[in-house]
């Protein structure tokens, strides 16, 4: 059983790990394993960590009816074709996959059926109560907005009838945040006066007020005192339904000092390209689609990070991820897939308007 598991890789702060048990445990084993872990299934696996099946209380009772007993091997109940799910797919579409399927588990396996982590129904409808500090950064000028921004900071600019900063606010706060901290400047008090100390929205909010723009990543040089624990960093003008949770787990499975959520950006070449070599030609592609991996404004940060910044100095993040890797520290991706805006110009605002007022959400 040792070697098994040490094969499996878990997330952090996961009990459902106690519940993995090789394929040659017995039914009184398998009963013990449901009493401790209390998640309602065991996850089977192989020598080499694959995923088996599963087994819950009804495998068992079926079993014992038929005349098993405690010490039989539990190959014979195993339920060897669960419904699972590949790592990133949607928060949403698992839950419709739970509600169309009556089940309150699906593991979560790689390409190679390992099992890598085990989505529960409880923890989807209660996310746990985060205690790690999220930062936005709310003190842009706004200029591309223009006039919208002339006499409104751009985080304050309404959607669907609300300021996208509170969208952004109360989606983390699903997801169990609430300690938030916003850097300002650019009509910072009106962002104050809105949403005071966040008590309205059952939150906390503190606030890093800039003299001067300090770009996307200077502004976390005022944090005192540091945040005890790894935190999220997000731009003000960016309305996604990623999860954050996710992805400051994702960044604890990691152990880098940064992780940047990227996303898929696809553009289509208006032409027709002709493929050369010199001056002869070997080819043509009409209208090529090139894929690339864009900054999502979305981040994670090990509180240790902050120690490549200087004080009050102007820093974007793309530099500080460049000082943290010339320092040997590490930073990685975090490729999302869940809708996102980076609402920068008018014709954004009103996308952003339109999706949101109809459905509630970014998502399409």
């Amino acid at each position: 059983m040792s070697d098994a598991r040490s094969k499996i890789q878990i997330p952090l702060n996961d009990s459902w790990r106690h519940a993995i048990l090789p394929s040659d445990a017995t039914i009184q084993q398998t009963i013990g394993n449901l009493n401790e872990v209390a998640i309602q299934i065991v996850l089977v696996v192989n020598e080499i960590g694959e995923l088996v099946g599963t087994i819950s209380d009804g495998d068992i009772r079926r079993g014992l009816l038929k005349g098993m007993g405690l010490s039989s091997p539990i190959r014979d109940i195993v339920k060897h074709t669960p419904l699972v799910v590949p790592p990133g797919l949607e928060r949403d579409l698992v839950m419709q996959l739970m509600a169309a399927n009556k089940v309150r588990q699906i593991p979560i396996v790689d390409e190679r059926n390992v099992v890598i982590g085990l989505h529960l129904w409880d923890d989807i409808m209660s996310p746990r109560v985060r205690e790690n500090v999220m930062v936005i950064m709310a003190g842009g000028l706004g200029t591309r907005l223009r006039p919208h921004t002339e006499t409104c900071p751009k985080p304050m600019l309404p959607l669907a009838g609300k300021p996208m900063l509170e969208h952004i606010i109360e989606r983390a706060r699903l997801e169990g945040f609430h300690r938030f901290i916003l850097a300002i400047h650019y009509l910072g008090h009106m962002i104050e006066e809105y949403f005071g100390d966040g008590s309205d929205l059952n939150v906390r909010i503190d606030y890093l007020r800039e003299d001067a723009p300090l770009g996307t990543a200077g502004a976390l040089s005022l944090l005192y005192p540091l945040p005890g624990l790894p935190f999220v960093v997000t731009n003000g003008d960016v309305i996604t339904d990623i999860r954050y949770g996710e992805l400051l787990d994702f960044h604890g499975r990691q152990d880098a000092a940064a992780t940047m959520a990227v996303r898929q950006y696809e553009w289509q070449h208006p032409f027709g390209v002709v493929q050369m070599r010199g001056i002869e030609i070997v080819g043509f592609e009409e209208k090529p689609i090139s894929r690339t991996h864009i900054n999502a404004g979305v981040y994670a940060l090990d509180p240790n990070a902050l120690s490549a910044l200087k004080s009050s100095a102007h820093c974007d993040m793309p530099t500080l991820f460049e000082r943290l890797q010339a320092s040997g520290r590490r930073t990685v991706a975090y490729p999302m897939h869940e809708p996102w805006l980076d609402v920068g110009r008018p014709g954004d605002l009103l996308t952003a308007n339109q999706i949101i007022a109809e459905h509630g959400k970014v998502s399409r």
